[in-house]
């Protein structure tokens, strides 16, 4: 009898992709080609996700905090919203955030091209600006060093 193979193991990133492959397909691309978009603008920082019940929130971050969160994308049924949450301090010229509350404000994507518009990118760069501890770079954390140490080099010959 051959031996049983374990479950796989549900990683973050598989988790996601079913969560977001339950969605509308039009509302999964619209939200994939966002998040790519997103991870090459935003160079440092925790990715999260909320599955609520309203909608399928991604924010980024300095922590899993969500009252850290500088942006978010959140799915729903029909659309995609992206969400600057202290966007009633950006400056915005062009006037495409939406939203009168004392702190978010957001802009429906249409498509993730709509990342790709000169004043979308500016005020993505913008909130990335004002949440600096948002941006350190990808951390390398060192936990300990042993005094007595094995050979790292093989011996010359």
């Amino acid at each position: 009898m051959p031996a049983e193979r374990p479950p796989a193991v549900a990683t973050p990133a598989r988790q996601l992709a079913r969560l977001i492959a339950e969605h509308d397909p039009v509302v999964a691309k619209i939200a994939l080609g966002a998040m790519r978009k997103l991870d090459s603008l935003i160079p440092g920082g925790v990715r999260f996700v909320s599955d609520n019940y309203n909608a399928l929130v991604i924010a980024y971050g300095p922590s899993t905090k969500a009252s850290e969160a500088v942006l978010s994308i959140a799915l729903y049924p029909r659309w995609v919203t992206l969400f600057f949450l202290k966007g009633a301090f950006l400056t915005d010229p062009a006037g495409v955030l939406k939203g009168s509350g004392r702190q978010v404000r957001s802009v429906v994507l249409e498509s993730a091209k709509a990342l790709d518009r000169r004043e979308v990118k500016a005020l993505i760069r913008a909130a990335i600006d004002q949440a600096r501890s948002f941006l350190p770079p990808r951390q390398v954390i060192i936990q300990a060093v042993s005094a007595k140490r094995r050979a790292r080099r093989p011996a010359e010959r």
